[in-house]
């Protein structure tokens, strides 16, 4: 029995094989890859080394040419004599009742002859001090030169009056500062000594990979040479820091007193400046963001040749490109820089940029973002003349610009604040949520009232706005309004451009429309 039973369970596989090679060759003859073909595709696979790399001989090679940076200032005690620790107290007059009070219940067995003698003290003590240089932050850095340069970060030594280097063999030695640039966080500090140091030298940025392995060497919480080790998290990373953020990501142990300190490749080749971590507790959580090495090595040739970084400057404010914005605008991706404003007597304004003009490119070279744009003319050197590509009314344009030189100024102001406004009464935009009356000065309409379930109140619009203009054409009423709708649905849009102002600065928000 069981031998017959073999023989009809061989006999169903047969026929099952011979149903399977069938529907095969029906499949095919159809003109259709048969399923048991679409199986075959290879699957990624990735040679991986057979042994793990060491990091020792690269860390055996670079560690001569990493230090400490100790950073002192003067600090000057207060003097607290006079004033019983109160502030204030020693501008009430002598027979005012509290300071009765305090020379009689706080035992103060000064006379004025008395408080003289101590103010002298408190002088001269406060002189002592101040002849002392204290602590102030500690960090690290690298040499990039036989003859002394090395690179740090400017937060470490931002306040500080007196430098100091330990070398990795435990020698200590004076520094002076060459140069320092907030808007990147390099410095560049000088020792003296009659010796040759041992450096290191940039990467080329294009060579760097995400996934890539990293060694960052430094002086992490005063400790002196520490070494960590992982790879590459990201690239172009924006975290708020500055205009020019394009920081790399690792995610090596990096911690405080690592600032300053270099980000190592297996060659050797300094690949990043360790500037920042992401640390809800203040320790390493594997997030650290370090300055590329191109950056660093443009940035730390101009301290070294004038102390100071020469800059591009176009002078225009600027905002994303969202999705929104490039269907009004009728753009085919959400890249580029919106100008939602140039400044008055800037090379923008001179040379005819606008509010609305997207720019798209710079001496031919495509501009995905706002970071991207800044980061571009920032490179540019004052004076060239320079081709900006922009999108303006449909179509590209290309314009000349003779490119500034950026000064230190104090931030533009941000539109977050509110814009106080009492509710009034005034033309209704039922579609956009929105009621508007003639602007005071004349010039757009200001926003009343915002219906808080609408397109515009989520897009930030508020009571207050005033609306400059729609699709980049000057509005006065709501029929001006109401006719750039109507073009923007004739063009096949589905949204369109707002240009808003308010007291603080001026934003370009898209709203949906319901045709087009």
């Amino acid at each position: 029995m069981r031998h017959s039973g073999f023989k009809t369970s061989t006999k169903k596989r047969l026929l099952t094989s011979t149903a399977v090679l069938g529907l095969g060759a029906i499949v095919a003859a159809a003109g259709v890859p048969p399923l048991l073909e679409q199986a075959r595709a290879d699957a990624v696979k990735v040679e991986a080394p057979a042994v793990m790399p060491s990091f020792a001989d690269v860390v055996e090679a670079v560690s001569p040419a990493v230090v400490s940076v100790r950073v002192k200032s003067n600090l000057r005690p207060v003097a607290n004599r006079g004033g019983f620790g109160i502030p204030g107290m020693d501008n009430l007059p002598d027979d005012h009742p509290m300071k009765k009070f305090f020379k009689e219940f706080r035992g103060s067995p000064f006379d004025d002859d008395d408080q003289e003698q101590f103010s002298q003290r408190d002088k001269e003590k406060n002189d002592r001090w101040s002849k002392r240089a204290r602590p102030i932050a500690q960090g690290s850095g690298f040499f990039i030169s036989e003859d002394g340069l090395l690179v740090t970060n400017n937060h470490v030594v931002d306040k500080g009056t007196e430098f100091e280097v330990v070398l990795d063999d435990g020698t200590e030695l004076d520094a002076e500062l060459i140069g320092k640039d907030a808007r990147t966080d390099l410095a560049v500090l000088k020792v003296s000594g009659d010796r040759d140091f041992p450096y290191v030298e940039f990467a080329s940025d294009d060579k760097t990979r995400i996934g890539d392995w990293v060694v960052a060497v430094g002086n992490p919480f005063g400790l002196g040479g520490t070494v960590t080790a992982g790879i590459v998290s990201g690239r172009g990373r924006d975290i708020g820091a500055g205009p020019y953020d394009d920081f790399i990501q690792v995610d090596a142990a990096v911690n405080h007193g690592n600032s300053g300190g270099p980000t190592f490749n297996l060659r050797g080749e300094v690949i990043g400046v360790n500037t920042a971590i992401f640390s809800p507790s203040g320790g390493n959580v594997g997030i650290a963001f370090a300055i590329p090495a191109a950056l660093a090595h443009e940035v730390v040739t101009d301290l070294i040749d004038d102390g100071n970084v020469e800059r591009g400057w176009l002078g225009v404010q600027i905002q994303p490109v969202s999705a929104d914005i490039a269907e009004s605008l009728g753009l085919a991706e959400a890249k580029g820089a919106l100008i939602t404003e140039p400044q008055k007597d800037s090379p923008a304004e001179r040379a005819g940029l606008k509010s609305g003009d997207v720019v798209t490119a710079v001496n031919g070279d495509v501009i995905e973002s706002p970071q991207d744009l800044a980061r571009r003319i920032a490179s540019e050197e004052p004076g060239d003349k320079t081709d900006i590509t922009v999108w303006r009314q449909g179509g590209s344009k290309i314009i000349s610009v003779e490119i500034g030189e950026l000064e230190e100024t104090a931030a533009a102001a941000s539109d977050d604040g509110e814009t106080p406004g009492k509710p009034s009464m005034g033309d209704e935009l039922e579609e956009f949520g929105l009621t508007v009356q003639p602007a005071e000065d004349g010039e757009g309409l200001t926003i009343t009232s915002v219906d808080p379930d609408s397109p515009a109140a989520e897009r930030g619009m508020r009571q207050g706005d005033v609306i400059v203009a729609v699709n980049n054409a000057r509005v006065g009423s709501v029929e001006d309004i109401a006719k750039a709708v109507e073009e923007a649905g004739e063009q096949g849009r589905k949204a369109v451009l707002f240009q808003l102002r308010n007291e603080n600065s001026s934003r370009f928000v898209a709203l949906p429309v319901a045709h087009g």
